[in-house]
């Protein structure tokens, strides 16, 4: 069952990310990061919500352990923050216990590989 309080943190963080979002993009396009390859790297509790989402084995691992993001749409608000930084407003959905057990099974997965139209049309010969 998705609680109000959970639904109504996600929607205060992700307006808060909205806000800062467009800020940096002014800042952003000045300075490049200086790494414009992906890497791969392992998802993790720090990772942001997007990454885990447009991963579907790590959502599948996400769901398991919050099973109230199935339902909440509001989720992808939050693309920008980290589980962890969306501790502070749904705690008890995202408590330490939750994120390490979260962190112990996102391990088990592969490194993540960003997901683009190249990667889905290569074949190798």
């Amino acid at each position: 069952m998705v609680s109000v309080k959970f639904g109504a943190a996600i929607i205060i963080a992700g307006s808060l990310v909205m806000g800062h979002t467009s800020a940096q993009t002014s800042n952003s396009e000045k300075n490049p990061p200086a790494s414009a390859a992906p890497a791969q790297a392992k998802l993790s509790s720090d990772s942001t919500v997007g990454e885990i989402l447009d991963n579907p084995a790590a959502k599948a691992v996400l769901i398991k352990h919050i099973p109230a993001l199935a339902q909440d749409d509001q989720i992808e608000l939050a693309r920008s923050m980290s589980l962890r930084s969306l501790q502070q407003y749904a705690p008890d959905d995202f408590s330490d216990q939750v994120l390490a057990a979260l962190d112990a099974d996102l391990a088990k997965l592969p490194a993540n590989t960003p997901h683009t139209p190249a990667n889905e049309n290569s074949t190798t010969k």
